[in-house]
């Protein structure tokens, strides 16, 4: 049919299907091939535009019944057709466009989608990166930040914290080596000239700041224990108490569930590790005593429970606080696992089983796949590092 403001203003609506879901009927014209019209079981009427491209039907938008008069919309469809006649594919311009003027922002998010197995941690450092150190940069096309602005802004954070400096900027690093590769034109060349962050390594600008290598000495135990002691939140000490005896990471500890929790067998696994091996540890006499205490008690899934809309136990920073006030030992939730590592390496506790409690997957270590370790054979060994961690508790303070 001819497609005319008289046959758009009277054409009937599609009917809404037997499924409830509303439904659209296209009408073509017959003067201009590949012009046409849609309409839904809602009302709405829109001018579309379709052509084979490159041996697939391209179909475009061209607007509202309305927002475009019937003479409008057929002269944009003659621009789209005429467009594909010469060779160009009118809607891969478009997507080109929109990729060359892609925002720090939506570059993000299409990272972020890429990378479904982040770790919550990551996924909160991430998005604290890019709230504070490039907040003013979201609205921003990834064209518009230069070199000169990446130097200029890590040095600036440097200033505050350079651990923070450049974990934002691996963070940034790592978008634009996504959108160099995800933004290309049809030739399969980058719209992006280059990684701007690249510069930080042609001038050396790194701060490479060292790890941290505290922990807590063996004369510091019996005070920090005895200042855990003192916390009128049981949940609080005793998620403490177990980071130290296990050897655990915060977040693995923080998230343990009680069905990860087996009495029988007495062990505890870990599924969400870092990196993604499944984490069995068995339990010692003072860890079974302390999670039976918990279990007899329990009032969530959460072995370690929070009024919090996550429902466990986040870093308790405010107990941290007040153990370090009153033992005079500072200290960090990590500083417990490094802890745990030093007391294991000087009980002479065997490489291989060291590696295992802690989780530690050395890729270099081509005969770490050919062991099999049961989880029996780390029985003894927890059981001694916690016998220590007991006996430093224990111990006279004066001595």
């Amino acid at each position: 049919m001819r497609i005319t403001k008289g046959f758009v203003d009277k054409v009937p609506l599609p009917q809404i299907g037997s499924d409830g879901k509303p439904a659209q009927a296209f009408y073509r014209d017959s003067t201009i091939s590949g012009f046409g019209l849609r309409v839904t079981s809602g009302g709405a009427k829109s001018f579309i535009v379709e052509k084979r491209v490159d041996g697939r039907v391209k179909r475009k938008t061209l607007g509202r019944y309305g927002n475009l008069t019937v003479e409008q919309a057929k002269k944009e469809a003659m621009k789209f057709l005429g467009k594909v006649a010469t060779g160009i594919d009118p809607i891969r311009e478009v997507s080109e466009k929109r990729a060359q003027r892609i925002t720090l922002s939506d570059a993000f998010k299409d990272y972020l989608a890429t990378r479904k197995n982040l770790k919550p941690n990551t996924l909160n450092d991430y998005n604290r990166s890019m709230n504070e150190m490039f907040k003013d940069w979201q609205t921003k096309a990834l064209s518009d930040i230069s070199r000169d602005m990446v130097i200029s802004r890590h040095t600036e954070y440097g200033q505050r914290s350079p651990a923070r400096a450049d974990n934002g900027m691996r963070i940034l690093r790592a978008i634009f080596n996504h959108a160099l590769q995800r933004y290309q034109d049809s030739s399969g060349k980058p719209f992006l000239a280059s990684n701007p962050v690249e510069v930080l390594s042609h001038q050396r600008a790194w701060y490479k700041v060292e790890r941290r290598q505290t922990l807590i000495k063996d004369h510091q135990l019996k005070p920090w224990y005895d200042a855990t002691m003192q916390l009128n939140n049981q949940t609080t000490r005793d998620y403490l108490h177990l980071v130290l005896l296990t050897g655990l990471r915060r977040t693995e500890a923080a998230t343990l569930t009680w069905d990860q929790i087996d009495f029988k067998d007495k062990t505890l696994t870990i599924t969400e590790t870092k990196n993604n091996r499944i984490h069995r540890l068995p339990f010692s006499d003072a860890i079974e005593e302390l999670l039976q205490r918990r279990f007899d008690e329990k009032s969530s899934p959460f072995v370690f429970p929070s009024d919090a809309e996550r429902g466990h136990l986040s870093e308790p920073r405010t107990a941290v606080a007040r153990v370090t006030k009153l033992s005079g030992v500072t200290f960090t939730l990590h500083d417990l696992r490094r802890t745990f590592i030093t007391a294991a390496e000087r009980l002479d506790i065997p490489a291989y089983a060291l590696k295992r409690l802690i989780n530690h997957k050395d890729p270099n270590d081509v005969t770490e796949g050919y062991i099999i370790f049961d989880v029996e054979r780390l029985r003894l060994p927890m059981q001694k590092i916690t016998d220590f961690f007991i006996q430093q508790f224990e111990s006279d303070s004066d001595v």
